[in-house]
């Protein structure tokens, strides 16, 4: 892996490649140059299409995306990759190389999109519209609000960088404080908020796809400092005046069926607010790659053998009650489910292990998608739901209350309950929400946030719910699970293991970042 220098100064020209072509069609990368490029609104559209997958995202996507969402968290194991199980135990080291692809590849993002702001400021003429040089600078900035949050999330106190060609001259950064982290994403958002516009082609962000984030990322930074429990309220108004607004004025509403959610026929439909967009038949290292998981090549394209068997852990199995098959079955295979839409030509697929489901979508006659591969699945797998937001802003009614009746906390919270066939609830408190957003998103990476963002504030309560799981695998027959040994000793969980340690490989490139973090603003 190349250190956080190199590799930011490096990406100073968008990527071209990488995302499906009915997204929009794109110039090749060496058709772009500052004299013939930023020049028409066209060009725009082009440019900010192409930081919606690609090579920007692929490293997050392929492999921190769920080893860090839910394998750190609890949902998954991998027992025979090391880097994996030193998730799984919390004995990472500075050399674990998923945390390293995390950290590159979040920046990776973050550079695409300030190459693609600058150039639009610096290169876009007077004939293009401020309003259509707004929403481009505005995509770019919502997209980099969103690797910011995972980045603050994951390490805390992060460089905030801009400019990435200033770089090249000075590679040596500090890193900025946690809440000037938070305050910069925040910023980006708002400009989103009210530079995007309500509609655009799927896939595309919009007003609304800013707001949710909004709601969610002052949700957390309600509990930041705050420790004792105690949430700060004018951050929870913030939390619940976004996400309130998308729940009620947005216009969008719930997919009908969690199950077919994950299907790729139903990529970015309303609930999608912001999802990866991935093109089929592209190389590696441009394509959406979740599929090398699959347990079977029975259900991957051209039957190409998978890479790496993930399973559910014991501790999350045991969250889905009997009514709660849907989201259960949609999330992970047991041995003797049948999933129809899995090599359909062949009569289906049974599953004859304990495995994942969610992001296999099968072969590509499955998918109608000739081209699709092992490494370039068409599944637009999304960062942000609909479904988030309603709990976003369940919790930010609840929040400091021990517990609510309120209405519309209800209302919201319910919907995404009825949705999968559950009972709905009389009354809502944390335990609640934690486990209601934990079946709703599980593998979808926003697991370990969520504990992260309850650590700011409560972190004896997020150590305790890591402590007290079941991190194991299970066997299951004749409806028996039977949890199996851990597949190491596990370290148990303090406040510290909610804050990474930088990977060593940074530290070596760039030394400044072990001193103590700086304020950005001044």
């Amino acid at each position: 892996m190349k250190s956080i220098s190199i590799i930011l100064a490096l990406f100073v020209i968008v990527s071209i490649t990488g995302c499906e072509k009915d997204f929009l069609e794109r110039p090749s990368l060496s058709q772009i140059s500052s004299d013939n490029f930023y020049q028409t609104t066209a060009d725009l559209r082009l440019a900010t299409a192409a930081l919606y997958g690609g090579s920007p995202w692929w490293q997050w996507n392929t492999q921190p995306y769920m080893m860090l969402g839910d394998v750190m968290s609890g949902n998954l194991i991998s027992q025979w990759w090391g880097d994996a199980v030193q998730l799984n135990t919390f004995s990472i080291t500075g050399q674990n190389a998923i945390m390293q692809q995390a950290w590159t590849g979040l920046y990776i993002v973050v550079a695409h999109c300030n190459a693609t702001i600058n150039a639009i400021k610096a290169k876009a003429p007077a004939s293009i519209s401020e309003s259509d040089k707004n929403a481009a600078i505005a995509e770019a900035r919502f997209i980099r609000a969103v690797a910011y949050y995972h980045l603050v999330m994951l390490w805390g106190d992060v460089p905030i960088i801009e400019d990435n060609t200033k770089l090249i001259s000075s590679p040596l950064v500090n890193r900025n404080t946690k809440a000037d982290v938070y305050r910069f994403i925040t910023a980006d958002l708002a400009y989103a908020s009210r530079n995007l516009p309500a509609t655009d082609a799927a896939g595309r962000a919009t007003t609304w796809s800013a707001q949710g984030m909004a709601g969610k990322v002052y949700l957390t930074m309600a509990g930041l400092s705050q420790e004792g429990g105690s949430r700060n309220q004018t951050y929870l108004d913030s939390a619940k005046f976004f996400a309130g607004n998308v729940c009620k004025n947005s216009g969008r509403s719930l997919f009908p069926s969690y199950y077919d959610l994950f299907k790729t026929q139903f990529n970015d439909n309303p609930e999608s607010l912001f999802a990866l967009q991935w093109a089929p038949g592209v190389t590696y290292g441009f394509g959406n790659m979740l599929q090398t998981y699959s347990p079977s090549s029975d259900i991957t394209p051209n039957n190409q053998g998978a890479w790496l068997f993930l399973q559910p852990t014991y501790d999350l199995y045991k969250l889905y009650s009997k009514k709660d098959t849907i989201r259960r079955k949609a999330s992970f295979m047991l041995p003797g489910d049948k999933y129809p839409e899995l090599n359909a030509a062949g009569g289906g697929y049974t599953s004859n292990s304990v495995t994942l489901k969610k992001h296999m979508v099968g072969t590509q006659t499955d998918n109608n998608s000739p081209n699709m591969t092992l490494v370039s699945s068409v599944e637009h797998n999304a960062l942000l739901r609909l479904a988030d937001v309603y709990l976003v802003y369940a919790e930010a009614i609840l929040g400091n209350n021990a517990s609510t009746a309120d209405g519309e906390a209800l209302q919201y919270f319910n919907a995404v309950r009825k949705r999968a066939g559950v009972d709905p609830a009389t009354m809502l408190n944390m335990d609640t929400l934690i486990q209601e957003r934990r079946k709703e998103l599980a593998y979808e990476g926003h697991y370990w946030f969520d504990l992260v963002r309850l650590s700011y504030y409560d972190p004896q309560k997020a150590v305790s719910l890591l402590n007290d799981q079941q991190r194991v695998t299970f066997a299951y027959s004749s409806g028996i699970a039977t949890p199996n040994a851990p597949i190491g000793s596990i370290t148990p969980a303090t406040p510290a293991t909610f804050t990474l340690q930088l990977p060593s490989a940074e530290l070596t490139a760039n030394p400044k970042l072990a001193d103590a973090p700086v304020p950005y603003y001044h």
